[in-house]
């Protein structure tokens, strides 16, 4: 019993080493992280003070708690069962590729990456990159919504400067939880994009499975009070038009819905528009181009073709030649409660038979997307756009210029879409989206006169289709103040 016994002393280190550990995980690891979760707790308390809209507890929760309440959901289990047997697996097989799913969507949040980082991030670069403006809000309908209200903002899709616009606009009302196509699922991006409370969805995925998961997921984050973010196009515009919607993450928020229930869904359409878009040529060749099969390509995130853009831009800047890319406009338009769009319609969508709701759920998506459009704000470039277009191309004095853009605002104020006439100053408006046109050579001017240039038709059309639904037929008894916005 007291014999000596002789280590190496290799072992003795490690051994050393592993006891230490196990004494920090055991007493030190737990009191840091109390301490770091209440100072976490309080921040989010005065957060939650001068937030319009306050971060709901569901946000908060841990990622391995929702990973875990999502799998063990009974309509997952359910899919999780269908799966196995249609794809003859084993049910373990079947539940590890849904807790992948779960993996895959259920974000990270993290209030400081978001309001210390993301927002912060956002206003910096959105200032840098354009003037932003906002540009109609109505505050008395916004503050009048139920504090415990899950709010959507639907958007429309011009740019993947979207995200970063919308997320600096609404930094004062809360933090947005966005979803996110697979183009930003690369590395390091991706985890920013999580912890800010995003979630990743593969747009075009048929598997039931993950339908379901992505389903139950968006089903929880709507009942739980999570504010949302919505682009219901499901892509961006080719063509500078409004695209019809896509139904599907709007078709999860509603399904479900208890008109009964405590909480209420209230959407606010959003619009958007820019004097430029960064990715415009892109999206007009990708407009004319199209696959094997027929279909467009999809644009897909490139760090090369990022990295070649920020870095001719720093050339510029360094000669002095760098200008920043006109204005950005975000329009929020009044709140609509789904309670009371249901109810007013006398149904409740869960009694329905699937044909019927999904005719209900397209006409609200059909609804939302028209309230989008009419919050669209009209821009210098838009209406210069317009203007040449209209002339077929054929040359403008500047007099002949001004007129066509001086009573196409008119006609807009007819119908109560909001214009951004910088400076108050209509003759310095046109003159602003004329420079945005000459500098990228869109439009030159020869003799005297101006000319858009032939081969540059398809991108000026993409401008002026930003605000082309404008001069749509205008329902009766609809048109607003123009002024007032």
């Amino acid at each position: 019993m007291s014999q000596t016994v002789t280590l190496p002393l290799w072992l003795v280190v490690v051994l050393a080493a592993l006891a230490t550990l196990g004494l920090v995980d055991r007493l030190l690891l737990p009191s840091v992280r109390f301490f770091l979760r209440r100072r976490v707790n309080r921040a989010i308390e005065r957060l939650n003070t001068r937030l319009r809209l306050r971060i709901q507890p569901f946000k908060l929760t841990k990622r391995r708690v929702l990973i875990d309440r999502l799998l063990f959901d009974p309509q997952v289990l359910a899919a999780v069962e269908q799966y196995a047997e249609s794809e003859g697996a084993p049910r373990e097989v079947a539940m590890a590729e849904a807790r992948r799913y779960a993996r895959e969507i259920v974000p990270a949040f993290s209030a400081y990456a978001y309001f210390n980082i993301g927002t912060r991030l956002a206003r910096r670069v959105s200032r840098f990159l354009y003037r932003v403006r906002l540009g109609y809000m109505d505050e008395d309908a916004i503050e009048a919504i139920e504090p415990n209200a899950t709010v959507v903002f639907i958007i429309n899709h011009r740019s993947n400067m979207d995200y970063v616009l919308v997320t600096y606009m609404a930094a004062s009302s809360s933090a947005l939880s966005y979803a996110v196509g697979e183009w930003a699922r690369v590395w390091l991006l991706q985890s920013l994009i999580r912890a800010m409370g995003a979630y990743f969805i593969r747009r075009n995925s048929n598997n039931p499975l993950y339908r379901k998961v992505l389903a139950r997921y968006v089903h929880m984050a709507t009942q739980g009070g999570v504010t949302q973010a919505v682009f219901p196009e499901g892509g961006l515009s080719r063509d500078g038009r409004l695209r019809p919607p896509k139904l599907g993450l709007l078709s999860y928020m509603v399904s479900g819905f208890d008109p009964q229930g405590p909480r209420d869904v209230v959407f606010i359409p959003v619009g958007l528009n820019y004097d430029r878009v960064l990715e415009d040529r892109v999206l007009t060749a990708a407009a004319e181009t199209r696959g094997d099969k027929g279909e467009r390509p999809r644009f897909r995130f490139s760090p090369r073709i990022l990295a070649k853009f920020l870095l001719r831009n720093l050339w510029l800047a360094i000669r002095g030649r760098w200008y920043r890319y006109g204005y950005a406009c975000v329009s929020f338009g009044a709140p609509l409660s789904l309670r009371a769009y249901l109810s007013a319609r006398g149904i409740d969508l869960r009694t329905l038979a699937p044909e019927a709701r999904a005719r209900e759920i397209t006409q609200l998506g059909e609804r939302l997307m028209a309230e989008v459009g009419r919050v669209i704000p009209a821009l210098p470039v838009s209406l210069v756009a317009t203007a040449f277009l209209e002339a077929e191309g054929g040359p403008l004095s500047s007099l002949e210029l001004k007129g066509r853009v001086f009573a196409l605002i008119e006609k807009l104020r007819r119908r109560g879409a909001h214009i951004h006439i910088p400076r108050a100053d209509l003759e310095y408006a046109v003159d602003v989206g004329l420079r945005m046109l000459t500098l990228r050579r869109l439009v030159v001017a020869e003799d005297g006169l101006l000319r858009m240039v032939p081969g540059e038709r398809a991108l000026v059309s993409y401008y002026a289709n930003a605000i082309a639904h404008h001069f749509e037929a205008c329902p009766v008894g609809e048109e607003r103040d123009g002024e007032r916005r």
